[in-house]
Formats: C-alpha cells, sequence, structure tokens
C-alpha cells in the first residue's frame, strides 16, 4: 500500500472543518493562528503559504507576521509576549529557521507552551517524554498517524527509529514506545545499521540522506515512514527524493509513504490538528 498523503491530509482537515463549524456556531469563535516569518526564504514562503491556505480552508483565523532578517531577537520576543497575551490567537508559530543573530531555542522557549502548535517547546517535549498530554510535534505526529491507519495495535512490535533529531526522531520514539513498541533510535554512523533495519515492523527514516534506506534493507510487510526530502540535481533540472529508496522498498513494505505527497501534506493537516487542540487547552 503506498500511503497518500494528500488525501490522509484532507480527511484529517475535513474532520477539523466539521469541528470548528460547529464551535463557531455553538460558541461563536474560531481557532486563531499566528504565523511569524522572518526574511526571504523561498522554501519558508512556500511552506507558510501552503499553511495559510489550509487554515482557511478550515475556518482557523490565520495570520502571518512577516519580519526582515534585520528584526532584533528582543524585538521578536516581545512580539512573541504580545501574542501570548493576545487571547484571540490561540496557536503561535515562528518558522524556521530563524537569522544567525537570533537563538531559536531561546524564541521557541519564549512561547507560551500552551500555545506551542509546533510541539517545541521544553514543557511540551518533556511531557511528551514522561507520557502526559502534551501538543506533539507535527511531523512525527502526521506520522504516528499514518502508522495507526495501517495497524492499530503496534504492542510488541520492533520500530526502528533512523534519525535522532529533537524534531523527528525522538519524539516519533516517544510516540511509539507510548504504543508499547520496542523502539531503537539508530542514526547514519549505526553500526550494522542494516541488519537492524531487517528486523523493523515499523522503519521511519528521518536521516537526510537521499535513498539511504535500500530495497534488501527492509523487511517484508513492514511499514516505511520516510520523511526524506532532498533535491538530486538531474540534467533537466531537479527532482525531489526522500530517504528511502522507494523503488526497491515500495516492492517489499506493506504500507511506505512516497516523497513527495505523503508525510508533507500530512504534516501541515496536524499543525491545524494541533491549533484546534490548544484552542480547546485554553
Amino acid at each position: 500500500m503506498i500511503i497518500n498523503g494528500k488525501k490522509f491530509a484532507q480527511n484529517l482537515k475535513n474532520n477539523i472543518k466539521r469541528e470548528i463549524k460547529f464551535l463557531k456556531i455553538k460558541k461563536k469563535i474560531v481557532p486563531g493562528l499566528t504565523v511569524i516569518l522572518i526574511g526571504n526564504n523561498t522554501p519558508s514562503e512556500i511552506y507558510v503559504r501552503n499553511k495559510e491556505i489550509s487554515a482557511q480552508e478550515v475556518g482557523i483565523n490565520s495570520k502571518v507576521l512577516r519580519f526582515k532578517n534585520s528584526i532584533t531577537e528582543k524585538k521578536l520576543i516581545s512580539i512573541i509576549h504580545n501574542l501570548n497575551n493576545d487571547k484571540k490567537v490561540h496557536g503561535i508559530l515562528v518558522q524556521l529557521p530563524l537569522p544567525q543573530h537570533i537563538n531559536g531555542s531561546k524564541i521557541v522557549e519564549e512561547i507560551n507552551p500552551n500555545k506551542d502548535v509546533d510541539g517545541f517547546h521544553p514543557i511540551n517535549v518533556g511531557n511528551l517524554s514522561s507520557g502526559k498530554d502534551s501538543l506533539v510535534p507535527c511531523t512525527p505526529l502526521g506520522c504516528y498517524l499514518m502508522i495507526k491507519s495501517i495497524k492499530k495495535d503496534l504492542t510488541g512490535l520492533n520500530a526502528l527509529i533512523i534519525g535522532r533529531s529533537n524534531l523527528n526522531g525522538k519524539p516519533m520514539a516517544q510516540l511509539l514506545l507510548k504504543e508499547n513498541c520496542t523502539v531503537t533510535i539508530s542514526h547514519s554512523k549505526t553500526r550494522n545499521l542494516k541488519e537492524l533495519c531487517k528486523k523493523a515492523d515499523i522503519v521511519f527514516a528521518a536521516v537526510g540522506k537521499p535513498n539511504f534506506v535500500k530495497g534488501n534493507w527492509v523487511k517484508k510487510g513492514s511499514i516505511v515512514i520516510d520523511v526524506g526530502i532532498n533535491r538530486i540535481n538531474q540534467k533537466n533540472g531537479y527532482k525531489i527524493v526522500g530517504d528511502v529508496d522507494f523503488k526497491s522498498v515500495v516492492k517489499k513494505a506493506k504500507a511506505i509513504t512516497p516523497v513527495p505527497g505523503g508525510v508533507g501534506p500530512v504534516t501541515i493537516a496536524c499543525l491545524l490538528s494541533n491549533t484546534l487542540k490548544a484552542f480547546k487547552n485554553n
């Protein structure tokens, strides 16, 4: 099965849209999401625009605050504090990457954790790690939901996480541990990675290397989630590929996410879901 991320995301957005419509009728208020975008980074511009369109589609009151690269850290923190105190804003997202003169970790910590729809605040990270309710980073959350749509009971399954980042690998591991999986966190320098992969029922690839996971690495009938987005130059331009060699792995996997059209659309849908959750919590 090739997991259609666009279709999965649309179903999730349809459910969110219905709930927001109900809230608007009953409570006369809708969730509010504010995204802060700094500079003229083209991928960030495209990503934020897609977020804005999706938010409007489901009925979220979406706003994008754009600033020049020259904005000071102090000014940015002041803006975040104002949003923290704004009762009409239920979700705050600062689009990464930030200019070098701004400390990204410090900025994330200034966001009210109850409005941290990216799920990056240390309090949300800690709650996830300790098994408490929290706002979960959007990409791992989307991957988790797709895995659960394929197999509801994950108890006892071997899950291999390739990639140890705070944004993807670590939170994904926590979500799967909560489902009683046996989780191994690996990375590009792990010894005998191929052998570990062969034993895995679930493979989560977020290592940032194009076509890294090969077909002869994976166990027949496994679920393979590809988070990678890599640009490969070709004679007639370039193409986008994942961290998984799709052509060889698709022949053995029970289910696999393509790149593009897999994890990406679901990540944005989960941002909307987190915004709705933050609205309810507040």
